[in-house]
């Protein structure tokens, strides 16, 4: 997977009911950045990696944080999760996204 003439790379984001949408991100944007230019809607909050709102799950490729995941735990990390609002992909990248990811990952405390 190599990134096109423009430097960008095709991320695709799959939700839970099957939906797909497939994203060109520049070297320059964010996932979120990407997809709100291009009409996809992705769950987010701070836009800070601070939240953890976005988090979604790296099933392909691979992904930066522009800044430290503060959201993210080192074992959530080593588990593949990544932060859309402030990743940046260095590869073509799948990602399972969705407000369902937060809830699996971190927890709720109506559970």
């Amino acid at each position: 997977m190599v990134a096109d003439d423009e430097g960008t790379h095709a991320v695709e984001l799959c939700w839970s009911d099957g939906r797909t949408e497939t994203v060109r991100v520049g070297s320059d944007e964010t996932v979120v950045d990407a997809a709100e230019a291009a009409e996809i809607a992705l769950p987010y909050g701070c836009l800070y990696g601070a939240c953890g709102t976005c988090i979604a799950e790296l099933l392909d490729g691979e992904m930066t944080h522009r800044r430290s995941p503060r959201a993210l735990k080192d074992r959530t990390l080593e588990a593949g999760y990544v932060l859309p609002c402030i990743a940046t992909p260095e590869t073509d990248c799948r990602l399972r996204i969705g407000h369902d990811i937060q809830a699996e990952v971190v927890g709720t405390p109506w559970k």
